[in-house]
């Protein structure tokens, strides 16, 4: 991955909104950038060429419930495996500093859940479903 630099913390606001935008999440706004990321549980970002270029964070309690989000890769850097050095680092740093009890869960979006299913998330259906609810869109 020649080129390529992990950092241990989320991108700014104006990269963070960039990414999800370019990735094909949704977009979220200015000032819900602003609060949430400073509480972000562990973030990391990968810088190519001095700017950044995919990310994920966790977010949570920091005691029974955590989740990962904002997984992003710019589409020119895909397929690169950045994402699973991603994951294998937020996936990481739950194991080392998570209490044992603590449930980590995500949202799979498309062919991600393969990738997801490589650190050990199932699906939780049809025990559970996951729903979801977006204020004022």
């Amino acid at each position: 991955m020649d080129g390529y630099t992990l950092i241990e913390q989320s991108p700014d606001v104006e990269d963070y909104l960039r990414l999800r935008v370019v990735s094909g999440l949704s977009p979220k706004t200015r000032a819900g950038a602003e609060a949430g990321l400073p509480n972000t549980w562990y973030g990391v970002h990968f810088i190519f060429d001095g700017r950044p270029v995919a990310m994920g964070r966790v977010i949570g309690d920091g005691g029974t419930a955590f989740q990962i989000v904002d997984m992003a890769v710019e589409p020119e850097h895909q397929g690169k495996g950045l994402g699973k050095v991603i994951m294998t680092a937020l996936v990481a740093r739950l194991q080392s500093d998570a209490p044992s009890s603590a449930y980590v869960s995500l949202v799979a979006d498309g062919d991600a859940k393969h990738l997801y299913a490589k650190y050990g998330f199932e699906p939780v259906m049809p025990k559970s479903i996951g729903m979801a609810m977006v204020i004022r869109p």
